[in-house]
């Protein structure tokens, strides 16, 4: 069994290092303050390296699930990084959201210190993520996909083969845009439709009926009816990394984006608001706050 090194051990990381220890890989974990607890990985056998080149040298593949561009630009790059313990050979796959003009920069300094690179990003959520059913779309080479499919089948209901490095985060990104567009689109206006008393039971009823129904009414529907955010822990803040991301892309790409400013830009603004860590399904409410203050 190959051995795999895992970096970012948060809400979606452990789910992932959970289910690649269930399957028999030996597993390395990053020390980091910001892990979730990683008691039950230790107990299953799992150890720990201070530093990501101490983590890339004992292991086969590195596997990261950090926050975003900056982190994993970091935790590769940096004097005691990935790329300076990187084995000849050794797979580095990027399970992040990123920005796909570095993930081409991060796959081609990989290849210059003697490794492999794909970029995995996931999609579905934290729940999904402990049951070893998330989706995949991953960017690089084919026969590394290939290669590396059976561990990403440890963690990993849907995998797609999305291209070459770097498709992978932008088809993600295009995917996370349309998501959190119509989390946006259904806040606004079910914080209209409290505003105008329109009874939520009935308001998801319609929808559900005709062409609001989708992943997304479903994912929000506890909120609108009885203010339950417990199945959709997605983050504001992620979500305006993610919004940024992908507007980033597209000015890069010089393609259209309006509509994706617009929706970053009331990501932005929610994120201001002033509510402790809010997830996506409590933009309804800060779109009613907010309506109500400019009323």
């Amino acid at each position: 069994m190959k051995k795999i090194g895992m970096i970012g051990i948060g809400m979606m990381g452990h789910g992932i290092a959970t289910n690649i220890a269930k399957h028999g890989h030996p597993l390395v974990l990053l020390d980091h303050p910001g892990n979730q607890p990683v008691d039950n990985l230790l107990a299953a056998g799992a150890t720990t390296a201070a530093t990501p080149a101490e983590l890339a040298r004992a292991v086969d593949i590195v596997i990261l699930c950090v926050t975003g561009t900056p982190e994993v630009e970091d935790v590769l790059f940096r004097p005691d990084g990935v790329l300076a313990g990187l084995r000849e050979g050794g797979v580095v796959i990027d399970c992040s959201t990123a920005i796909p003009s570095s993930t081409e920069r991060i796959a081609a300094a990989v290849a210059k210190a003697g490794g492999c690179f794909l970029d995995a990003p996931m999609t579905r959520t934290p729940k999904e993520a402990a049951e070893g059913r998330l989706n995949l779309i991953v960017g690089g080479e084919r026969a590394l996909f290939e290669q590396c499919r059976p561990l990403l089948a440890c963690f990993a209901e849907n995998i797609v083969h999305a291209g070459p490095a770097g498709a992978g985060h932008r088809l993600k990104l295009l995917h996370n845009f349309v998501s959190l567009g119509f989390s946006a689109v259904l806040a606004e206006a079910a914080a209209c439709a409290e505003r105008s008393g329109v009874d939520p039971a009935v308001l998801v009823e319609v929808l559900a009926k005709g062409g609001g129904d989708g992943v997304i009414l479903k994912r929000l529907r506890p909120y609108i009816e009885s203010q339950d955010s417990s199945g959709f822990r997605f983050s504001i803040a992620n979500a305006l990394k993610d919004m940024g991301y992908y507007t980033t892309m597209a000015r890069e790409l010089g393609a259209a984006r309006a509509t994706a400013e617009a929706v970053r830009d009331t990501y932005e603004r929610a994120s201001h608001a002033g509510w402790p860590q809010p997830t996506v399904p409590e933009l309804i409410s800060i779109l009613g706050d907010q309506a109500g203050q400019a009323g």
